[in-house]
């Protein structure tokens, strides 16, 4: 089944969290939609993992929330007190009925991980397809602190250098989802085209 943004439908600030049913019913992201664990129970009877592309607030609200109504595994880079698997580079990981490669990606965040399989990417901040800033093509601020362009840079170049060619869907934290199919460009182009403008290395909302 195609990925469910539960958060679709939230008033206030939030990242897209994506709900993948399937043989390994998982969750990215959680958001910061209040009652966000019942519209995933809508929508599927178990939760068996989240995932955590980074731990900015606006992707962990509701967490707890999530954790506390499913019996669910939690899978995440960086430190968590719910943490129950730790992410690395380069493992695998499966999301619904996808195996995925965990790529690191920080940047934008120090815990940063994109999940690539071979045909999604869940890219969390470090490029989206739109955001305000840019259409088409664009990646996560790095203007805060601890945040590095740089950094952010390196990790656009090592997910091209691991995306398969057979990636056709880019679901990322903010804006929408991005289809081959429905679009002119592949997955491939939409994120050369961000690397490009992150490259520019002027601030991101001037340009």
């Amino acid at each position: 089944m195609d990925p469910i943004n539960v958060t679709a439908a939230a008033e206030e600030f939030t990242c897209n969290a994506y709900l993948v049913p399937g043989e390994t019913t998982t969750l990215v992201d959680a958001g910061t939609m209040p009652n966000v664990e019942e519209t995933i129970a809508d929508n599927v009877e178990d939760l068996d993992r989240v995932v955590l592309t980074h731990q900015h607030a606006d992707h962990v609200g509701e967490l707890d929330a999530v954790l506390d109504a499913f019996d669910a595994e939690l899978y995440a880079y960086d430190d968590h007190p719910r943490r129950d698997v730790a992410l690395a580079d380069g493992e695998e990981v499966t999301i619904g009925d996808e195996p995925c490669e965990v790529v690191y990606t920080p940047g934008h965040a120090v815990d940063h991980v994109a999940f690539v399989g071979d045909e999604r990417v869940y890219s969390g901040d470090v490029v989206v397809y739109n955001d305000g800033a840019f259409e088409n093509g664009s990646f996560g601020r790095t203007d805060m602190t601890g945040q590095s362009r740089e950094r952010l840079i390196e990790s656009l170049h090592d997910l091209l250098d691991r995306l398969p060619d057979t990636v056709s869907e880019l679901y990322a934290g903010h804006g929408d989802a991005y289809r081959a199919a429905d679009g002119d460009d592949s997955v491939r182009t939409v994120i050369e085209r961000a690397l490009e403008r992150a490259e520019r290395r002027a601030p991101k909302y001037d340009e």
